[in-house]
């Protein structure tokens, strides 16, 4: 990821819609908006854990430590 996308975690998101394996999000600064999509279903993304309107922000997996 070059540094230009970084930005994507500098910013904080509000849930616009959530759908079985789709989260709708939109930048509170930016505007922009993206959608997140879980590569599994086994995991559905819920209106419960993201319920519309809740402020979320993006972590980069990057910089997770290595098991």
């Amino acid at each position: 990821m070059n540094a230009e996308n970084q930005n994507i975690f500098d910013e904080e998101y509000r849930v616009v819609a959530v759908e079985s394996q789709r989260l709708t999000i939109q930048g509170v600064r930016s505007g922009e908006v993206l959608t997140i999509v879980t590569q599994n279903p086994e995991a559905p993304l819920t209106a419960a854990e993201y319920p519309p309107g809740r402020l979320i922000a993006l972590r980069d997996p990057s910089s997770a430590l290595p098991n």
